[in-house]
């Protein structure tokens, strides 16, 4: 299995980011690509890049800003599970996305995840 870990520092209160993060149903919201996004209890499916996508949300921690899914269909893998996690960082937020994932796809999500990421702060920042 491969682990990458992705960062970003948002000029934003953390809790203003995770309400944006912590919406595991609003991703079309703020992530590039995603065309529709559709909650079914602890499920969320994805329509994005010509793929029907489809996550299972594993654990979400309101206190420690902290959302922990994993892709369950659509993605050829055989392992994924993504953390992402929202941090006070002097006046504004750290984000962090981290993931676990089949060792050929790791470079490809991790260079997915800091796309991501830097949307997030776009959106989250105007």
């Amino acid at each position: 299995m491969g682990q990458a870990q992705v960062d970003i520092d948002i000029k934003a209160d953390p809790d203003k980011v995770w309400a944006v993060v912590g919406d595991f149903g609003g991703l079309e919201k703020w992530l590039p690509g995603v065309e529709s996004c559709r909650r079914e209890g602890d499920d969320r499916h994805l329509e994005m890049m010509n793929m029907k996508i489809s996550e299972r949300l594993v654990r979400k921690d309101d206190a420690a800003r902290q959302i922990v899914y994993e892709i369950t269909d659509g993605v050829p893998v055989e392992h994924h599970q993504a953390t992402i996690t929202v941090s006070p960082s002097g006046d504004g937020s750290s984000v962090t996305w981290l993931v676990d994932t089949d060792d050929a796809m790791t470079e490809l999500m991790s260079q997915m995840y800091q796309q991501g990421l830097v949307a997030l702060k776009e959106h989250v920042e105007t």
